[in-house]
C-alpha cells in the first residue's frame, strides 16, 4: 500500500480548502477601521457661549457637573430584570427582586430614573464593553475573540479619564485587564470565564467595594458583577438561584448608596441581556434589552419620569459620562449625550440652553470623526456623508444666530423656546442618522479577496471529484499528479517571497498561500490536461454507451442523480434564510429520503426480486430475495433513530413558540429528586451498555482473544471509564446539594473524575496507535517447507512481502486440500480477529471518542449519542445490504449515496447534540469539565468547546473509512447457520471466497486508490456544502438577515470543514497504521515459520480456511 502519497494527497487539497476558507474570510468578516487619533482638551470644539470663558477647574469641552462616578455593570442585566411591577401577585424568579431601584425612582424621581438600555448586537460581553468605552460600534467579527481579549488601541473613555489625571479604580471581570492594560490606578481582577461559578467575583468585588468608597482615594469606580449572567448560563432566568442572585445585587445597591456622597454620579447598567435559556450573543429583543439605572443625591432631572421608560442607545453613555466628567469625548464616538442630564436646576430655557451647547460639541465631535473616517476608507457613501454634512452646517448656523438674538434680547420666552426645541431636534437628527449611517456601512467587504476564495473553493471542489474518478480508473495516478502541482505552488510562493524581500514590504502570508495553492490547482489540471486524458479515456470510457440499453443507461444516470440531486438540493436551499433557520428539520428529512429513494431505486432495477421461475408461487411475496427483509428492517431502525433524535432539539429565536429540548439541560437543574435519579439511572444503563455492545462486537469477530495491552485495555479499561463517567455525572448532579466538608470532596472528584477519563481514553488512543493489532494466532506446529523471498532471505521490504504473502496464500490452500483428502481438519494456524481488523480498530477509536464526546455534553444527551452510534451502524449495514443486492461489481469504490447519507447523518447530529450555527447556542461549560479555576492559555478550552460543538463531524469523519471496510466484514451472515453437508473441494471453494478485510491486501494498489477515492469524495461533498455557503455570504452581504443568518452559518460551516477534513486525515491514518502493523505480522509470521518450519499457513479473514478456523469467539 502506497501510504505517504494518500496522505500527502488528501493534506495538500485540505490546503487548498483551508487557503480559500482564508482568503473569502479576510474579505468577509472584517473591522471597520480604527483610527489613532484621540481626542484632548485643547481641541476647538466649544460652543459659542463657552468659547470665549474660561471653565472651571477640572473641565474640558463643558462645565464638569460631577468629580465623582461609580460604574456598576451588572452582567446581563435584562430590563425586566430591574422593572418592578407591585401589581404582580407571583412574579417569576427574576422578577421584582431589584426593589431597592424603584424605591429610588418614586421617592425621588428628580434623582433617579431607570431606562431600556439598547445593546448593539453582538451581544458578547466583550464587545459591549467596547461600546460602552469607545462609543463606537464593534463588528461582528469581534465575537470572535470574545474570549481572547486584546487592547484597545482605539480612543476610549478610560484612556481619557487616566490622560486628564483622574484615577480609576476596577474590581470585577478580568475581561478588563486584557482590555485596558495599565489604565487603572488600582485594580482587582477576579477570572471570568467559568460560568459555573456564580459567587468568585461577587463576592470578591463585595470584599472591596464599601472599604474602596470610604477611601476616597478614586475618582471613578467600576464594579463589573458577573453572578447574574452565569446564573442564566447555568440554571436559566426562571430558576431560584436567579432569584437569590438579584436579591444579593439589591441589598449590594442599597449598602453603595449609603456610602455615597453627595458629588457622585450612580450608573447600574447591564451590558446585555439573556435569552429564556439564558444565552446570549446574538440580537433577539431579550438579548440587546438591557438596563440602565442614574442616579445622585443632587438633583439630576428637571423634570419627572415618563410614564414609560425611555429607550437609550448603549453607545449613548461615554459622550454623557464624558461630559458630566469634565473629560473629552473619546475621538470615534458616535453615540448622542443624554440632554436631560444636563438640565440643572434653573428654568425652562436656561435648561434647553444647557442642553444645546452639550449638543453642539457632541455634533461637532461626530462631524470631525466623520470627517476623518472618511478620508482613510471608502466605506461610507460619498452622498450620505453629504447629506449629513449639510444637516450639521444648518444646525451650527442656525444655533449660532439663535444666540446672537438671545443676547440681543430679541426674542420673548414662549418663541425661544419653541426656536430652542427645534434646533436640539435638529441636533438629534443629525446624531441619529450619522449613527445609522454607520451602522448599515460597517460592513466593509473586500470583494476580490471574497471572489478568489470562493473561486479557490470551487476549484478545489472541481479537482476533488476529478481526481475521485482518476482514483478510480487508474493505479497510482496521485504519484505524478501531487508532485507537478506542489512544484507550482512552491515555485510562486517563494517567487513573492523574493518579490517582498526586494520591495520591503510586509509578507502577507494568507495572500502568499492563496497564489501558492492557485498555482498547484492550474498545475494540477495542466498536467492532467497534458498526460492523462488518453489514458482516463481509454481506461475510464471504455465500456461505450451504445453498447447498453437505453434503460440500462438510464438506470445508470439515475444512480448518481439521486444522491447528488439531493446534496444540490441542500447547497441550493443555503440561499434561503428560512431553510438555515430551519435546517435542523430538514436535514433528518433529507437523509430519510436518500434512504428511501435507494431502496426505490433497488426495486425498480429489479434487484430485489428473485428471477421468476416455473414453479414461483401465485403470491407476489415469494419473488422476493430474503435479503430485502434484512434491508427493511435496518431502514425502518434508521427512521426510528431519525425521527427520535429530533427531541434533542435546540432553539433558535426565530422560530416562535419554540421551546428547547429538556434534554439539553444538566440533571443538576433538575428539582425533582426522583426525575434526576431516573435519569441518572438510564443514562449510566445506556453508557454501560454501548460499551458492551461494542465489546460484544469485537468477541463476536475474534478480536478479544490476545493478550496484547490494546484488547486488555478493552476488556477492563472500558468497563473503567463508564465508571469514572458515571462517577463524575453523580456528583456533577449533586455538587449544589452538598455542605460542608462533603462539599470540598464533591469539588475535588467534579476535577478528578474528568481527568481519570482524559487519562484513560488517552491511554487507550496511544495503545492503539503503538499496536493496533488485536489478531491472536495459535501454532500447533504441523510442519511444511519454507517461504523465501525473492532475494531467498527474510523480507525486508515491501516488494519481498508483495511476493511472499501469495506464496502463504498457496501453502495455506495445498495445506487444506491435502487434509480435505485425508479427511483431517486439525488447524495448523488458528487465527482470531484478522478478517476484521482495521475495522476493529476504528471501532476502538470511535468508542474511546465517544465516551470523551459524552463527558464534554450534559448527561442526558448520552440519548442522542446512542441514537447516533446506532444509526451509523444501520447506515453501513443499508450500505452492505444495497451493495449486495446491486451486485456491485466495484468492491473497491464507495457509492455516491453512502457518502451524501454519512454526511447527511453528521449534520443531523450537530443538531441533534442542541447546537445551533448561532453563538448563544454554544455550550462554553464544556471549557470547564475537569477544571474548576480558570484556564491560564486559550487553547484548552477553545479543544473543549470546539469537540462540543463539532462532536458528530469528529465522530462520523474518524469513522468515514468503515464506509468502505464495512462490506468486507459483513463478507458472510455474522450468524453461521446449519448447512447441507458438501463435497471436500465444494467446501474448500466456498471458504476460499470469504476472506473478509484481507482481501483488501490483495491488491494494494487498489486499497490505496480506494481510500484516497472516499477522502476525495467525502471532502467533495463537504467542499460542496461549504461552498454554498460562501456564495450565500457573499451575494447576501446585504441582505438583512446576513449577520444573524448567514455570517453565522458560514462560520460554522467552515470551522465544521476544518474539523471534518482533519479528523478524515486522522481516520485514514489510523487505517494505514493498521496495515503496516499487519504487514509487520505478516514478517514475523514469516521469521517464525523460516527458524521452526511449523508455519505453514495464516489467517486472512474470519473464516478464510476451514484449516485456521477463524473463530470468533
Amino acid at each position: 500500500m502506497q501510504r505517504w502519497p494518500v496522505l500527502l494527497f488528501l493534506a495538500w487539497v485540505c490546503f487548498l480548502f483551508f487557503a480559500g476558507i482564508g482568503l473569502f474570510t479576510s474579505g468577509f468578516l472584517l473591522t471597520r477601521i480604527e483610527l489613532a487619533s484621540r481626542s484632548s482638551c485643547s481641541d476647538p470644539l466649544l460652543p459659542p457661549p463657552w468659547e470665549r470663558q474660561n471653565l472651571p477647574t477640572g473641565s474640558c469641552w463643558a462645565p464638569q457637573r460631577f468629580p465623582k462616578a461609580v460604574l456598576v455593570i451588572i452582567d446581563a442585566l435584562r430590563f425586566e430584570f430591574a422593572r418592578f411591577n407591585p401589581t404582580k401577585a407571583t412574579p417569576l424568579p427574576y422578577e421584582n427582586k431589584l426593589s431597592f431601584l424603584h424605591h429610588l425612582v418614586t421617592s425621588q424621581p428628580r434623582h433617579a430614573r431607570l431606562y431600556r438600555f439598547r445593546a448593539d448586537p453582538p451581544t458578547a460581553t466583550m464587545q459591549r464593553i467596547k461600546g460602552l468605552t469607545t462609543g463606537s460600534l464593534p463588528t461582528f467579527i469581534d465575537v470572535g475573540s470574545n474570549f481572547a481579549t486584546y487592547a484597545i488601541q482605539e480612543d476610549n473613555l478610560l484612556a481619557q479619564l487616566a490622560q486628564n489625571g483622574r484615577r480609576v479604580v476596577f474590581m470585577g471581570d478580568d475581561t478588563w485587564e486584557g482590555l485596558f492594560p495599565k489604565n487603572f490606578f488600582r485594580s482587582y481582577f477576579f477570572p471570568s470565564f467559568n460560568v459555573k461559578d456564580l459567587h468568585t467575583v461577587d463576592d470578591g468585588i463585595l470584599q472591596h467595594l464599601y472599604p474602596t468608597v470610604d477611601s476616597g482615594e478614586w475618582d471613578v469606580l467600576i464594579a463589573h458583577f458577573l453572578g447574574v449572567d452565569h446564573c442564566g448560563h447555568k440554571h436559566g432566568p426562571d430558576h431560584p438561584e436567579m432569584a437569590k442572585k438579584l436579591t444579593q445585587m439589591n441589598e449590594m445597591l442599597r449598602s453603595l448608596v449609603d456610602h455615597l456622597g453627595n458629588d457622585t454620579l450612580l450608573l447600574v447598567a447591564g451590558d446585555h441581556g439573556m435569552t429564556e435559556t439564558g444565552d446570549h450573543g446574538g440580537d433577539s429583543e431579550k438579548e440587546v434589552n438591557a438596563a440602565l439605572f442614574v442616579y445622585s443625591k443632587t438633583p439630576l432631572f428637571g423634570t419627572g419620569p415618563p410614564e414609560k421608560p425611555e429607550a437609550v442607545p448603549q453607545v449613548n453613555l461615554v459622550p454623557t459620562v464624558a461630559l458630566l466628567l469634565g473629560v473629552p469625548i473619546p475621538y470615534s464616538n458616535i453615540g448622542e449625550v443624554m440632554a436631560e442630564l444636563f438640565s440643572g436646576d434653573g428654568d425652562a430655557v436656561s435648561a434647553a440652553l444647557q442642553q444645546l451647547s452639550v449638543y453642539h460639541i457632541n455634533a461637532k465631535q461626530v462631524d470631525r470623526f466623520l470627517h476623518s473616517y472618511s478620508l482613510v476608507a471608502q466605506d461610507l457613501p460619498a452622498e450620505q456623508l453629504q447629506h449629513l454634512q449639510e444637516l450639521f452646517s444648518s444646525a451650527v448656523e442656525e444655533h449660532i444666530r439663535l444666540l446672537a438674538q438671545v443676547q440681543g434680547a430679541t426674542l420673548v420666552p414662549p418663541e425661544l423656546e419653541s426656536r430652542l426645541g427645534t434646533l436640539i431636534g435638529r441636533f438629534q437628527l443629525y446624531l441619529r442618522e450619522a449613527r445609522a449611517v454607520c451602522t448599515q456601512s460597517w460592513a466593509r467587504f473586500r470583494p476580490l479577496r471574497m471572489m478568489g476564495g470562493c473561486t479557490l473553493i470551487a476549484a478545489s471542489c472541481l479537482l476533488c471529484y476529478m481526481a475521485s474518478e482518476l482514483a478510480a480508473a487508474l493505479d497510482s495516478f496521485y504519484r505524478s499528479c501531487l508532485l507537478y502541482p506542489l512544484l507550482w505552488g512552491v515555485v510562486v510562493a517563494v517567487l513573492l517571497g523574493l518579490a517582498h524581500v526586494f520591495t520591503q514590504e510586509g509578507l502577507d502570508l494568507l495572500l502568499v498561500s492563496s497564489w501558492a495553492a492557485a498555482a498547484s490547482q492550474v498545475g494540477f489540471f495542466w498536467h492532467w490536461w497534458g498526460q492523462y486524458p488518453k489514458r482516463a479515456r481509454s481506461v475510464g470510457s471504455q465500456p461505450p454507451l451504445a453498447s447498453i440499453g437505453l434503460r440500462q443507461r438510464l438506470r445508470a444516470w439515475l444512480g448518481l442523480a439521486f444522491p447528488m440531486g439531493i446534496l444540490l438540493f441542500r447547497c441550493g436551499a443555503m440561499f434561503s434564510d428560512s431553510f438555515v433557520v430551519a435546517e435542523a428539520r430538514v436535514a433528518p428529512f433529507l437523509l430519510a429520503s436518500l434512504v428511501t429513494l435507494l431502496v426505490g431505486k433497488l426495486h425498480w432495477d429489479g434487484r430485489l426480486t428473485v428471477p421468476e421461475g416455473p414453479k414461483q408461487q401465485f403470491l407476489g411475496f415469494s419473488s422476493y430475495r430474503r435479503e430485502i427483509w434484512y434491508l427493511l428492517c435496518f431502514v425502518a431502525t434508521l427512521l426510528v433513530c431519525v425521527r427520535l433524535s429530533g427531541f434533542f432539539h435546540q432553539c433558535r429565536e426565530e422560530i416562535p413558540h419554540c421551546r428547547p429540548s429538556l434534554f439539553l439541560s444538566p440533571l443538576a437543574s433538575l428539582r425533582n429528586t426522583r426525575a434526576k435519579n431516573l435519569f441518572y439511572l438510564l443514562c449510566v444503563a445506556l453508557l454501560a451498555g454501548l460499551a458492551y455492545a461494542v465489546r460484544s462486537w469485537l468477541r463476536h469477530y475474534g478480536n478479544l482473544n490476545s493478550s496484547d495491552p490494546l484488547v486488555l485495555f478493552v476488556r477492563w479499561g472500558f468497563p473503567l471509564v463508564v465508571l469514572c463517567i458515571a462517577c463524575y455525572w453523580a456528583v456533577a448532579s449533586s455538587a449544589e446539594d452538598s455542605l460542608g466538608k462533603l462539599q470540598e470532596l464533591v469539588q475535588v472528584a467534579v476535577v478528578a473524575f474528568p481527568w481519570a477519563v482524559y487519562g484513560l481514553a488517552s491511554v487507550g488512543l496511544l495503545l492503539l496507535l503503538c499496536n493496533p493489532m488485536t489478531v491472536f494466532a495459535k501454532d500447533t506446529r504441523e510442519s511444511a517447507g519454507s517461504i523465501v523471498t525473492p532475494s531467498l532471505g527474510v523480507p525486508s521490504s515491501e516488494v519481498d512481502f508483495l511476493h511472499v504473502i501469495p506464496q502463504i496464500y498457496r501453502r495455506m490452500q495445498e495445506s487444506q486440500k491435502s487434509r480435505l483428502e485425508r479427511g483431517s481438519y486439525k488447524a495448523t494456524v488458528a487465527a482470531y480477529g484478522l478478517g476484521s481488523v482495521y475495522s476493529a480498530a476504528l471501532v476502538i477509536a470511535l468508542t474511546l471518542l465517544g465516551f470523551l464526546l459524552m463527558l464534554l455534553h450534559s448527561e442526558r444527551l448520552s440519548l442522542a449519542f446512542l441514537l447516533l452510534f446506532l444509526e451509523a451502524f444501520m447506515l453501513l449495514h443499508i450500505h452492505t445490504r444495497a451493495r449486495g443486492l446491486a451486485g456491485d461489481a466495484e468492491p473497491f469504490s464507495v457509492p455516491w449515496y453512502a457518502v451524501i447519507s454519512w454526511l447527511l447523518a453528521a449534520s443531523q447530529f450537530f443538531y441533534s447534540t442542541g447546537h445551533q450555527p448561532i453563538f448563544p447556542a454554544i455550550h462554553w461549560n464544556a471549557a470547564f469539565v475537569g477544571f474548576h479555576l480558570d484556564h491560564s492559555t486559550n487553547l484548552l478550552p477553545a479543544v473543549l468547546v470546539g469537540a462540543n460543538t463539532f462532536a458528530s463531524h469528529i465522530l462520523f469523519a474518524v469513522g468515514c473509512p468503515l464506509l468502505l471496510l464495512w462490506p468486507f466484514v459483513c463478507e458472510i451472515p455474522s450468524s453461521q447457520k446449519r448447512k447441507p453437508k458438501k463435497e471436500p473441494q465444494e467446501e474448500l471453494q466456498e471458504v476460499e471466497e470469504h476472506m473478509m478485510e484481507m482481501r483488501l491486501r490483495e491488491s494494494p494498489e487498489k486499497f490505496s486508490n480506494a481510500l484516497l477515492q472516499l477522502g476525495l469524495k467525502y471532502l467533495f461533498v463537504l467542499g460542496m456544502q461549504l461552498l454554498a455557503c460562501v456564495c450565500a455570504a457573499m451575494i447576501l452581504r446585504r441582505h438583512l438577515m446576513v449577520w444573524k443568518v448567514f455570517a453565522p452559518k458560514f462560520l460554522f460551516e467552515s470551522l465544521g470543514f476544518v474539523v471534518s477534513s482533519i479528523c478524515l486525515l486522522l481516520g485514514i491514518s489510523l487505517v494505514m497504521r493498521v496495515d503496516c502493523a499487519v504487514s509487520t505480522w505478516f514478517s514475523q509470521l514469516q521469521l517464525r515459520g523460516g527458524q521452526t518450519s511449523c508455519w505453514a499457513s495464516v489467517g486472512s479473514g474470519r473464516s478464510l480456511l476451514q484449516e485456521l478456523k477463524m473463530q470468533e469467539s
